[in-house]
């Protein structure tokens, strides 16, 4: 880890590869993990034929498969419901671990924030548009899927308010949604594709990703730091075998990930010849918001985050307000 502390002293340019574990402090449901929207999916409840749930039941990502959308959009549109009006109505504060990210930028050593998250909390860092790229779209554009055409995010969210079937709410609970779910139409095809500009399994990346992949790697990055993801959705994972073999990769997880991509957690050998082999890849194994922290903790850079305390999540801010006070009482 000292190394990379170094490199970060030092002026490092730093690619930043994100995930759903950057956002969990926030109390967006997560997708993946056990308890989130997949695990907890109930087909039964959505807009779609028998054969249609059963594919859900089998394989929950099926409800954000363009084979699916393609003939029924309804289990896209009613899954995704609660968390596109939430980030509508700004329910979710950006965590400690997002801001961290800012203070990078802030030091001029952000090369370039790729997110896999459509969740929207990277555009409360304020970050040039240039810096971050949004690997699977974002909640924040709304086209068709059929025919591309741009729609206005704010009549967008009418519609979903009164035309998608909120299969979250408790029976009695009344929160004037409609009983059953109808059509959002194209304004110009006519046809029912409206929906973010988030990336379906079965479609492309965006263009821009890969604009921005060809400059920054492999000659651009000094150290990729990877965070919160499983690394399991292609090709966004990729990312990680594209720095070139002598950069640093630093991985902020629950988990370990990555291993069958090549990421190599052993610690610091011994060789023959009697040297130290120094390992590449670190594993800061617990929450972004912690392990952000950690980091931000022996670089010095407390104060840095403190600044945008009053930005954050509860969570967070209460995390950052307990380690700073610590360190105060340390040094009174």
């Amino acid at each position: 880890m000292e190394h990379i502390i170094s490199q970060l002293k030092g002026g490092a340019r730093v690619a930043v590869l994100t995930g759903a574990g950057m956002s969990c402090s926030s109390g967006i449901p997560d997708f993946r993990s056990p308890g989130g929207m997949y695990d907890t999916l109930k087909p039964e409840l959505i807009t779609a034929t028998a054969p249609q749930r059963s594919l859900m039941r089998m394989d929950p990502t099926t409800v954000v498969d363009i084979r699916l959308f393609a003939v029924n959009q309804f289990p896209y549109l009613e899954v995704r419901r609660p968390f596109i009006l939430g980030t509508a109505q700004r329910k979710w504060k950006a965590t400690l671990a997002h801001f961290f990210v800012r203070v990078l930028y802030d030091k001029d050593l952000l090369q370039r924030l790729y997110t896999q998250n459509i969740d929207g909390l990277d555009l409360q860092l304020d970050l040039p548009p240039e810096k971050v790229v949004n690997l699977h779209g974002s909640l924040a554009q709304i086209k068709c899927e059929f025919c591309g055409k741009e729609h206005s995010l704010e009549e967008f969210h009418k519609d979903v308010q009164s035309k998608i079937k909120n299969i979250y709410k408790d029976v009695d609970e009344d929160d004037g949604s409609p009983t059953e779910s109808s059509p959002i139409l194209c304004v110009k095809c006519r046809r029912p594709g409206v929906k973010p500009a988030t990336v379906l399994y079965g479609t492309d990346l965006p263009t821009e990703v890969w604009r921005s992949v060809k400059v920054d790697f492999p000659d651009s990055v000094d150290l990729l730091i990877i965070a919160g993801t499983s690394l399991t959705v292609s090709p966004a994972n990729q990312l990680v075998t594209r720095v070139d073999d002598s950069v640093r990769r630093l991985v902020v997880n629950r988990d370990r990930v990555g291993e069958d991509l090549g990421l190599d957690f052993e610690p610091d050998t011994t060789t023959a010849a009697g040297s130290t082999a120094t390992a590449r890849d670190v594993l800061l194994q617990t929450d972004c918001d912690a392990g952000f922290l950690a980091l931000a903790t022996q670089l010095g850079w407390l104060d840095d985050l403190y600044v945008y305390k009053d930005k954050m999540c509860e969570a967070s801010a209460s995390l950052l307000e307990q380690a700073f006070s610590t360190r105060e009482q340390r040094h009174a």
